[in-house]
């Protein structure tokens, strides 16, 4: 059966019985529909004094064609866990439209591993990015009229940074004029769009731990910046409040469950390789104070996704993570050893083990940050049982421990290894987590930090004009704020075609922007984009409503 088809045979629990395993009253849960609702702010504040549970972080190899199953196996060991008696919870993000119609499809996991309602989650879900899309529509449209209505604040109109944004892959909004079609209708300029998960609306709410936070985060947001080069903020032109209005329901997280009638949280979802790629951290901090597990994934590989989880929601967040698992497959490490796509069926060792130096890369990496980490075999029905070995061997070489998983075919039966070695990495207590770099080093120093010890980049380049940017961020106070590194999520490097375990590359830094709000500076590094496109066949195309009313090829 496909992934959806498993999704719709799910036999699904009131979400009044799954909030009930969390301990969350009835009275506590804000119901769309019968399996999903948002918990209140007022629950969330009167379990913010218990102890914390035990998070444990799902990353993965840097991704390839092949598919890797990162939040497969995220869902399965929320699964295994439950299985061997543990209470656990998993949280997740939200997926967004644009990648489910263009090429990347959902995020709900797969195979007997998944989180339902698996069409809601990828459609409109409870509505949050729609809201988050609308708090920022709205603040571009009150800068325009504000410059509109004689510029009380000096706005240079050159100089407004506020993008507006779509939740779609939609490459001909990259970068429009506005305000066309003379005086009535202001003032002409350059702009464009992004993807709503690019926005710092979306970074906002996902690094808020209250509204009171949340306003303040969106009123500190740089927006524009007068002749004089002195930044106007969100506050000046008063639109702090009525965005905290429009988001008040969506920084609610959502609860729903996995086809084992087990919690998930699924809130939140800014890119990873642009943003920083985490759910939000009200839901797992909810999350950690009602269960005695938490499993939360960050996107992409652990080059991003974990070191972007790591510096940057860890450290804002105050969480101490205790155990990692590097999520692999067979396939995906043969593609690194150069197989091609096509080729993947038929047994190669030779290739496996070539391979094997990517997720090695990123066992180093993450030991880097004081966390002890497992790795997960995802296991395919094509992978032979040398192959399979070759990986384990290769994984116990680095100083580390590879489990085979099978949850996509067997659910929570097939990852029970991996459940008891992750309790016996968090029971054993050798997690002495530290991020990076400390607070007080430089802009660029940061990001060299992350490009050489990460990436193994050999240097950093960067514009004068880069530089100075970044000094004079310093010298206004933002000095102390982690970096978001934008790159391509499919190498180390910012050449995607450079697969394995790059060394002696250059890491180049074409732009930077002050998320002053959200609490980072960004380094767009190569040719990445914040406003993706379809693909020559995306998605969309076989999407559809079949004669019985079901949707038909989300997947």
């Amino acid at each position: 059966m496909s992934d959806i088809e498993i999704a719709r045979a799910a036999s699904k629990k009131p979400i009044q019985e799954i909030g009930a395993k969390l301990g969350i009253p009835t009275e506590h849960l804000l119901p769309y529909g019968h399996d999903k609702a948002k918990v209140s702010a007022d629950f969330i504040k009167s379990v913010s004094g218990n102890k914390n549970g035990h998070l444990v972080l799902v990353t993965a190899i840097n991704p390839t064609p092949a598919g890797e199953g990162k939040t497969t196996t995220t869902v399965g060991l929320g699964d295994g866990l439950n299985r061997i008696g543990k209470k656990a919870a998993i949280c997740i993000r939200e997926a967004s439209l644009g990648p489910n119609f263009g090429m990347k499809g959902g995020a709900a996991g797969g195979g007997y591993a998944q989180v339902v309602p698996m069409e809601d989650m990828n459609l409109h879900f409870t509505g949050d990015f729609h809201a988050i899309t609308s708090a920022h529509s709205l603040l571009a449209a009150m800068i325009d009229n504000h410059i509109y209505w004689g510029n009380e604040q000096d706005i240079d109109v050159r100089r407004v940074a506020w993008r507006r944004v779509v939740d779609m892959n939609d490459r001909a909004l990259r970068s429009i004029n506005c305000s066309l079609g003379g005086v009535a209708n202001g003032f002409p300029r350059e702009t464009g769009f992004d993807i709503t998960v690019a926005s710092e609306v979306m970074a906002i709410l996902c690094l808020a731990a209250d509204l009171k936070d949340l306003q303040r985060r969106l009123g500190d947001m740089i927006i524009a910046y007068r002749r004089d080069r002195s930044p106007v903020y969100c506050r000046d032109v008063k639109a702090d409040g009525a965005m905290t209005v429009l988001l008040k329901d969506a920084m609610q997280p959502n609860l729903v469950q996995t086809l084992e009638n087990n919690p998930a949280f699924v809130h939140g979802g800014p890119f990873a390789n642009i943003a920083h790629g985490c759910n939000s951290v009200v839901a797992t901090t909810t999350a950690l104070k009602i269960a005695d597990y938490v499993v939360t994934e960050a996107g992409f590989g652990a080059d991003l996704g974990a070191e972007k989880f790591f510096d940057i929601k860890c450290r804002k967040a105050g969480l101490k993570p205790e155990a990692v698992v590097i999520v692999a497959t067979v396939r995906a490490m043969k593609m690194n050893g150069g197989v091609k796509k096509d080729d993947l069926g038929t047994e190669n060792v030779d290739a496996v083990k070539k391979g094997c130096a990517n997720l090695g890369r990123h066992i180093e990496n993450v030991k880097q940050f004081g966390v002890p980490a497992v790795v997960a075999i995802n296991h395919f029905v094509s992978d032979t049982d040398a192959e399979v070995a070759a990986v384990k061997e290769y994984v116990a070489s680095q100083g580390s421990e590879a489990v085979l998983c099978k949850h996509w075919a067997h659910g929570s039966a097939g990852i029970e290894d991996l459940a008891k070695k992750v309790v016996e990495i968090v029971e054993g207590k050798s997690a002495q987590f530290a991020p990076l770099y400390p607070d007080e080093m430089g802009l660029f120093a940061k990001i060299e930090t992350i490009a050489k010890r990460i990436y193994r980049a050999d240097e950093v380049i960067a514009d004068k004009k880069i530089r100075d940017q970044l000094k004079q961020w310093e010298e206004q106070g933002y000095g102390n704020l982690p970096v978001c590194m934008a790159k391509t999520q499919y190498s180390f490097s910012t050449d995607p075609n450079l697969r394995g375990a790059p060394t002696g590359h250059t890491l180049p830094v074409r732009e930077v922007r002050l998320s002053a709000g959200a609490g980072f500076v960004v380094a767009i590094c190569g040719e990445i984009m914040t406003m993706p496109g379809l693909p020559r066949v995306p998605a969309a195309e076989t999407i559809r409503i079949n004669d019985d009313g079901l949707v038909e090829g989300l997947f």
